[in-house]
Formats: C-alpha cells, sequence, structure tokens
C-alpha cells in the first residue's frame, strides 16, 4: 500500500511487509554487494509496480487472434533517469517491468566540504518531455541531487515527473517540497535525520560503494 504522508504532503510512503523485509536486509552492514545490488533492483521493481499505478493511459484499438477490440496503454514513453553512479543499482529492477523504457543518466557528485551537488554528465532522450519521468536514486539525503535533477529535466520541458528512492530523511523532502512541490517522492522508508556529513541516519551507508564494492 502506498500511503501520502501527513506532515510531509509531496512524500508517499509504501507499506507492504515484502519490501520492509528486503530493506531491512539491504541496511545490515554484513549483506555482501551483490546481494546488497539484488535487494535493491527487488524492492525498485515492487515499488514500481505501485507507482505505476498513477501513470498517464490511452485507449487503444488492437486485433487479437480472435476479433477486434479495444485496450489501455501507456500514454507516452517512460523515461527512467538514474542519478549516477548509485541510481544504476535501481535501474535494472524497474527495467524488469518496463522493458521498454528509455534511460537518461543525470551525473553528480557532492562536495564534501559544502555537500553542494556538482553536475558532471547529462544525456536524455530527445524527446524525453513526451512522457513520464522516473528520477531514480537510492537515497534522498540533503535533496539538493534529485532537485537540481529535477530542475534540468523541467528545463527541458518534463511535466510528469516522480522521484523514487529507497530510503529519504526529512531534509531533503523538505528541500524537494520548497523546490519542486509538484513532484512527488516515492519511498521504502523515511528515516530519522542526517549526520554532520549528510548522510542518512540510520540510512543505508554509501549506497554507491555497497553496489560497486568500492570504499
Amino acid at each position: 500500500m502506498i500511503v501520502p504522508h501527513r506532515e510531509h504532503p509531496n512524500l508517499r510512503l509504501f507499506e507492504h511487509p515484502l519490501i520492509a523485509h528486503k530493506l531491512t536486509r539491504a541496511r545490515d552492514r554484513s549483506t555482501s554487494s551483490a546481494e546488497f545490488r539484488r535487494l535493491l533492483n527487488e524492492i525498485a521493481g515492487l515499488m514500481t509496480f505501485g507507482i505505476s499505478a498513477d501513470l498517464p493511459t490511452e485507449e487503444v484499438a488492437l486485433e487479437t487472434p480472435m476479433e477486434a477490440t479495444r485496450g489501455v496503454r501507456i500514454r507516452g514513453p517512460v523515461t527512467l533517469v538514474p542519478i549516477l553512479r548509485a541510481g544504476l543499482g535501481m535501474t535494472d529492477g524497474i527495467l524488469a517491468l518496463f522493458p521498454e523504457a528509455r534511460v537518461g543518466h543525470v551525473g553528480l557528485y557532492r562536495d564534501e566540504t559544502d555537500l553542494v551537488p556538482v553536475p558532471y554528465y547529462l544525456k536524455l532522450p530527445a524527446d524525453v518531455a513526451q512522457g513520464p519521468v522516473l528520477i531514480v536514486d537510492p537515497m534522498l539525503a540533503t535533496g539538493g541531487s534529485a532537485a537540481h535533477a529535477a530542475g534540468q529535466l523541467k528545463a527541458r520541458g518534463c511535466r510528469t515527473l516522480s522521484f523514487v528512492c529507497l530510503v529519504c530523511a526529512p531534509p531533503g523532502v523538505e528541500r524537494m517540497r520548497a523546490r519542486h512541490p509538484d513532484v512527488p517522492i516515492y519511498a521504502a522508508a523515511l528515516d530519522r535525520q542526517l549526520d554532520a556529513r549528510g548522510f542518512i541516519l540510520p540510512g543505508l551507508g554509501d549506497a554507491g560503494d555497497r553496489i560497486f564494492g568500492t570504499t
């Protein structure tokens, strides 16, 4: 079940025992990189099934082997935009449900002195604004990267945007609400706070390092 948060109107939380179970395992520091990658993709796929209920659709005519009829398809091409590099860890799980989706990329890294996102790469389909866009990143901490990515997509005409993450913290949710109140945030959990370095507590640790086995 997807539940709107009472204190954060832009936040929708998943309340599902299977997602909670897999997120608990992903949080565990003893979980290997291989299992962590698998869990992130599985959670992303489960979340996408729920998120897809809000995608715009249209009626179409078709021929079955028996007769002419009408069906429903998602209106416009779906585009996934993972924020590099950790967002890649959720992409395969979403593509398992939307194999026809295009994948753009936003490259950002966080300056560790002031926690400001520094852009270094942007590659999007030319017609990215013609359909719904899912911005993907395991973590929403300060919200700087998410807000920057949403701004870049809006500058290219995108209007049907959603942000998909596993874990978020109040400062990131509020920053997105201030900068992009029209962009819903879908998350598996709202965590307590950020530490002095801008990491989420209790969080997942550094998702990128855990996905790729780096330090």
